[in-house]
């Protein structure tokens, strides 16, 4: 997502950076990259317009004119707009309530359903609590059995009475939280191919018989402008507190998410970037924006890696480091903890100067890691602790045993040194970065 209005927005600023000063001229033709590069992420005419009129009107400032780095202040000036434009401040969910009731509304087709379980399941992660998921879709074939079966994948209990009338469940389904010391309950209402009276009389009975903490909307983030229509007609009738932006992963624009809270004034709260359990994350204006710009996302990358790297196991592969007696088993192991953070190169982009780099153009093969991760369990341990006595007839040992070549052996020996060098280099202080 967002890709191409990145690297347009990216050029821009590159462009900005090579003026001696800003003149209405130059401001004019930037202006005009921006506005061409919006409308084509296919974000609302009139939040194009006013986003760009306000760019304009900063950079035309006194300020600018006398800044000795006209570049980095129209850096500041969109990156300032772009993450108003998303929201400002990030949105925080609304946890109160014994237990907190969070309803998931939306149209067919959105992947509300797998989103429910994968909020419980951030929700689990962040918080450390018991989510109950509730199964009120009785229209859609097979939604009670999705629910389920994602409830059993996640070891998550689901509610459900079947195709009993929905309202009387998700009551049921409050009491059964109260009694069994449940902290969230999470309600899967029913959709529809398309808005209509019957869809949302239910969700207003379903609202005002357990007054939920929040009522979210799930959307699909490829509809296009057509989503703006969706989420007003949704809040008119049942006032939305919060939306959650699905395929985000895909091939998609991205207008929407830069047009929603702008003409809604409903803030983005989660927004899905995989069809895994854990491919949900918290919206931040702040840090999309960073990552539209090219800045990276280092926060995320950090907090994806304290959930699945483990502390003390790190720090004594520093030690080792330091010591020099980081080993091929220390390799194998950081790698595993790394492949748990999900793609590589959806981490990779999170780095700030990625783009410079054209490290966000890096396709990374699993298969890959796999055969190198295939190549060091082949090695003894000794082999492992100590990859200087791996010669020749070791390496074809190796490399019949793994299924790669002598030459994939040499070069994952040849990667281990240059990757010990470079981290003895960051912890020196010696190691910059070349952005």
């Amino acid at each position: 997502m967002f890709e191409n209005l990145g690297e347009r927005l990216q050029n821009v600023i590159h462009k900005a950076r090579g003026y001696g000063k800003i003149t209405e001229e130059n401001i004019s033709e930037m202006v005009k990259e921006v506005r061409i590069a919006l409308l084509e992420a296919d974000v609302n005419y009139k939040v194009v317009k006013e986003f760009t009129n306000k760019v304009r009107e900063k950079a035309l400032g006194q300020e600018v004119q006398k800044s000795l780095k006209p570049g980095e202040v129209f850096v500041k000036i969109v990156n300032d707009e772009l993450t108003e434009l998303l929201g400002g401040e990030s949105s925080d969910l609304n946890t109160n309530g014994n237990p907190a009731v969070l309803m998931l509304v939306g149209l067919q087709g959105s992947g509300k359903t797998t989103t429910i379980g994968k909020l419980a399941n951030l929700l689990r992660k962040k918080y450390h609590k018991k989510p109950l998921l509730v199964a009120c879709d009785v229209y859609r074939p097979a939604a009670i059995d999705q629910l389920k079966q994602i409830g059993k994948e996640l070891d998550i209990e689901v509610f459900e009475k079947g195709l009993n009338n929905p309202v009387k469940t998700s009551e049921e389904a409050i009491n059964y939280a109260k009694e069994n010391s449940y902290d969230y309950v999470l309600i899967d209402t029913a959709g529809r191919l398309h808005i209509d009276d019957t869809l949302m009389n239910e969700l207003v009975e379903i609202k005002d018989k357990v007054n939920p903490q929040e009522i979210m909307l799930v959307i699909d983030a490829m509809m296009g402008q057509d989503a703006i229509n969706v989420i007003t007609g949704f809040n008119d009738a049942i006032n939305l507190t919060g939306v959650v932006l699905t395929k985000l992963d895909g091939d998609t624009r991205g207008g929407v998410a830069l047009s929603v809270r702008h003409l809604t004034n409903v803030p983005i709260k989660f927004m899905g970037t995989s069809e895994k359990m854990d491919g949900l994350e918290e919206f931040d204006p702040k840090r999309m924006a960073g990552r539209i710009l090219g800045m990276g996302d280092i926060v995320s990358l950090v907090e994806k890696a304290s959930e699945v790297i483990d502390e003390e196991e790190a720090e004594n592969s520093i030690k080792k480091l330091q010591k020099g007696k980081y080993d091929l088993n220390d390799f194998l192991s950081q790698m595993k903890q790394v492949r748990k953070m999900g793609p590589l190169e959806n981490l990779i982009k999170l780095i700030p100067g990625a783009s410079k780099m054209g490290l966000n153009k890096v396709q990374i093969d699993s298969k890959q890691i796999s055969k190198i991760e295939a190549i060091i369990l082949s090695m003894t341990n000794e082999e492992r602790k100590n990859p200087s006595i791996i010669k020749a007839s070791r390496k074809t040992r190796i490399a019949k045993g793994s299924g790669a070549s002598v030459m994939e052996v040499n070069r994952l020996l040849e990667q281990f040194e240059n990757y010990k060098k470079m981290m003895k280099s960051v912890m020196s202080g010696n190691f910059k970065m070349p952005f």
